[in-house]
């Protein structure tokens, strides 16, 4: 298993509410959580086999940026 951190425009709980089913529902994404204390908002995930830019796509299609996290 893999641990990705993305920098994020995630910014309340409503954007939470938004984007969780998403990465709930994606395949390989085990678990993810966002820190909303962090100034860049950065979302964890550990996941099997998925490529960093599938998880972008993901948050693409929620409406959401990420971008990998040097």
């Amino acid at each position: 298993m893999d641990k990705m951190q993305f920098k994020t425009n995630i910014n309340c709980g409503g954007c939470l509410a938004k984007v969780k089913p998403f990465l709930d529902e994606a395949e390989g994404i085990e678990k993810w959580e966002v820190d909303l204390q962090s100034e860049d908002r950065i979302l964890t995930v550990e996941v099997c086999e998925l490529p960093a830019t599938e998880v972008e796509g993901i948050l693409k299609k929620a409406g959401f940026n990420g971008e990998l996290a040097g």
